[in-house]
């Protein structure tokens, strides 16, 4: 079995997520890709950040249709921070068999890695090239990823929302919907310490 783990925060999931995701799958022949939001990121704090089962929901909202796309809480599961080899450990001991492709995006190259050399052993690193993305420190060993330029931010979704514009087209429609309705990132300030105690 060859399976794709997409880590991140998915603050929200939006078109450019899943086009990544769809792009691994076709070019390295992935039976799944696993979707996996942080719980705590180690490079950055967020204040908007949603507690961890709202962002669930949305992913699970995002990717229902698709056959090949699963989405799992292992790391909203673990307290403190989100560490990626803790999580691809985890799942090399659930699934040793499977050959694991970790997917991420050029800029995520950038900042540092807690324990890379033993990630590459393994898994295989898949980044996905961002035109104008910053200039990645771990090269060695990553296998790149080629896909249509989507110049989509989860930040400026958030943003969008704050102001009351539209984010049509930018994400799935059941998204959309979900957010609108629960009025998500509008209310959102203050509310970061909560998704430190998501499921």
């Amino acid at each position: 079995m060859k399976l794709g783990l997409f880590g991140g925060t998915f603050n929200p999931i939006h078109l450019g997520h899943l086009l990544l995701a769809e792009t691994a799958r076709e070019t390295l022949a992935l039976d799944r890709v696993l979707f996996i939001p942080t719980r705590q990121p180690p490079h950055k704090s967020d204040r908007d950040l949603l507690p961890g089962g709202e962002r669930m929901r949305l992913i699970r909202l995002a990717i229902r249709d698709h056959s090949a796309f699963a989405a799992s809480d292992i790391e909203l599961q673990r307290d403190g921070i989100s560490y990626t080899i803790d999580t691809v450990q985890a799942i090399h001991r659930q699934l040793p068999e499977a050959k694991l492709f970790l997917l991420v995006g050029q800029d995520m190259l950038a900042v540092p890695w807690r324990s890379w050399a033993q990630l590459k052993r393994l898994c295989t690193i898949v980044a996905a090239r961002r035109p104008g993305g910053p200039k990645p420190k771990q090269q060695a060993g990553v296998q790149w990823l080629d896909m249509p330029p989507v110049g989509i931010a989860s930040s400026d979704i958030r943003r969008r929302l704050r102001a009351g514009r539209s984010i049509r087209y930018l994400v799935p429609g059941p998204v959309e919907r979900y957010l609108k309705a629960h009025q998500l990132y509008q209310r959102t300030r203050g509310r970061a310490q909560e998704s430190l105690d998501a499921p």
